[in-house]
């Protein structure tokens, strides 16, 4: 690491205004970096492999961020890391949290995820690898919802989440800090044709069910999950395309007391995942 000796005081320095920017989303996908706060994500990140390229500490805290980041070892995700230290009014101009910890990560994209071609190749390496457990998300636009979903998919063993384009971005700091470190060694693809990588899963022998309440759907419980099985879960508001469903073949649907409201797509997720993971 290289600490810059120059404390930083202008909330309208070069090097502020460009990681404030990072909180857009044009700006992540052109620089093919992305920010978050506090150190235990900085743990995560190390610990999975990130490419770490900037540290932005509050003056008020930097010394002690600092001893934490020294217990970190020699780790080659921050060996090329530049270290900066920001005044605390400063600081506060690059921070997304109401009570920041002290340090801004910058990363780069992280290695495992895909999009494009790149995802079509990866969702075909996938489909030849029956163990591979997959969760497929359309239309999830809260970036809290695919965070939570994302942090349940790594506790119930999924190994690649697929999503359609118009997901919410998973560098979203509210998606990042939902999935609580899990988007740092998770496999996932942002596929520009879901029903496509629907039908690319089936033709390998996977079953797919659409998490849907239809006429066909089976009752959540009743239905034996098999190893390779995936599942699709749709939009918050309005659930899953009548072409996901399609392609999909077979819906399932989670049995709850009459009257009461559709799950939230996170829960719903998580409940179905877990139902799968426990078969």
């Amino acid at each position: 690491m290289r600490v810059a000796q120059e404390i930083i005081t202008s909330r309208q320095n070069r090097l502020v205004i460009e990681v404030g920017k990072l909180a857009d989303r044009k700006a992540r996908m052109t620089e093919k970096c992305f920010r978050f706060d506090g150190i235990k994500l900085l743990r995560e990140a190390v610990a999975n492999g990130l490419s770490v390229e900037k540290l932005l500490l509050a003056e008020s805290r930097a010394e002690q961020i600092l001893a934490e980041i020294s217990t970190l070892g020699d780790s080659p995700a921050l060996r090329d890391a530049a270290v900066y230290i920001l005044s605390d009014d400063a600081f506060s101009k690059v921070s997304g949290e109401q009570a920041p910890e002290g340090v801004v990560t910058v990363a780069r994209f992280p290695s495992l995820h895909k999009r494009g071609g790149d995802a079509s190749a990866l969702i075909a390496a996938a489909s030849a690898v029956p163990e591979k457990r997959i969760l497929l998300l359309e239309s999830v636009r809260d970036p809290g919802n695919v965070g939570t979903i994302l942090r349940s998919a790594a506790a119930f063993g999924v190994d690649l989440v697929i999503l359609s384009a118009d997901c919410a971005d998973i560098y979203n700091p509210k998606t990042i800090r939902g999935a609580m470190g899990a988007l740092f060694r998770m496999e996932i693809a942002v596929a520009e044709d879901l029903t496509e990588s629907i039908g690319a899963l089936r033709k390998s022998g996977r079953r797919v069910f659409a998490a849907a309440l239809d006429p066909t759907a089976v009752r959540l419980g009743k239905e034996t999950f098999r190893e390779g099985d995936a599942v699709v879960i749709g939009n918050e508001g309005h659930g899953l395309s009548a072409e996901a469903i399609r392609a999909c073949g077979q819906s399932l649907y989670i049995p709850m007391e009459e009257g009461s409201e559709s799950l939230n797509a996170a829960i719903a997720a998580s409940v179905i995942l877990w139902s799968m993971y426990s078969k």
